[in-house]
């Protein structure tokens, strides 16, 4: 029989009647979060900010569910139907663990790329200067605006005046991306995919947000708990976003932040600069378990 102190394929052993607690209550949080917007989704009702964390980042609200206390962890038990159902996992006698063999050779690269990335990204200045002016650039002087079944909050050529009114100083390839062609010269930066590593910058709301997409990507190797954090600031920030939009959204509760305004560019400021406090030390979590989730494959 093994002692709770023996090492098998992982750094620290959890008893059954630790770890079930543990994962149920991961379940029951998940489910707290979604229940109102699945309901909504089961009657075809759309929600800006739910609809594009499950569609844009792919990642479903089961898997979300699913837990996973990572690499790096034995699960003893007594009982195999209340082990996750992870497919990673190596069973020996009474333990589980994610087998660290199992991690496929050739995303070795892209890991070792994230962790540059959210590295250069957590080193590098704050900027907080963009006030979200991404959204408009996105519909700037478009005939077949994004999402243009949402109403704007101004019209086309009010609009195009604003955006031209402003600096457009995104460091966001995934946002710049989908800038309008008039509007991809105007920004102040040249930004490209080959660039993405070098551009990232911590203030950024669409940086804060893909955490929850880098997290996600590595699941189950990295633990649930940590990809439920992510997504929840991520949840945070598309709401600002969404918020600061040129898109009137007040039916589905998100009130105007008037970014035309100085005090609505001030309150962006604000809510931009409390979201990368709270994104500090979750990318830096992160990091921390893609470098031993590094170590231990290379291993």
């Amino acid at each position: 029989m093994l002692l709770e102190t023996e090492q098998i394929g992982a750094e620290k052993t959890i008893p059954q009647k630790d770890w079930l607690p543990i994962k149920e209550k991961h379940q029951s949080q998940v489910d707290d979060l979604l229940h109102d917007y699945l309901d909504a989704r089961s009657r075809h009702m759309k929600d800006p900010v739910m609809d594009f964390l499950f569609e844009y980042y792919a990642f479903r609200p089961s898997n979300l569910r699913k837990w996973s206390p990572g690499i790096g962890v034995n699960l003893s038990f007594s009982d195999l139907e209340q082990l996750p159902e992870i497919s990673e996992f190596k069973i020996q006698g009474n333990m589980a663990f994610i087998d660290p063999a199992l991690f496929p050779e050739k995303r070795i690269s892209s890991l070792e790329w994230m962790i540059t990335m959210l590295e250069n990204t957590q080193s590098n200045k704050p900027s907080f200067g963009c006030f979200g002016m991404h959204e408009w650039a996105m519909v700037y002087r478009s005939d077949n605006p994004r999402h243009s079944q949402v109403p704007m909050r101004m019209e086309q050529d009010e609009l195009a005046e604003f955006v031209e009114s402003r600096p457009l100083l995104c460091t966001h390839f995934d946002a710049f991306r989908f800038f309008t062609k008039p509007a991809q010269p105007m920004n102040r930066f040249e930004l490209s995919r080959e660039k993405f590593h070098e551009t990232e910058q911590p203030g950024c709301i669409h940086s804060n947000m893909d955490l929850y997409k880098w997290a996600f990507k590595l699941y189950p190797w990295i633990p649930s708990l940590l990809i439920l954090k992510a997504f929840r600031l991520a949840k945070e920030a598309r709401h600002i976003d969404m918020q600061a939009s040129p898109y009137d959204l007040r039916e589905q509760g998100l009130e105007p932040i008037k970014i035309e305004t100085e005090a609505g560019r001030k309150e962006y400021k604000r809510k931009q600069e409390m979201i990368f406090q709270k994104g500090l030390p979750i990318r830096k979590m992160i990091i921390e378990k893609m470098r031993n989730l590094l170590l231990t494959v290379d291993s």
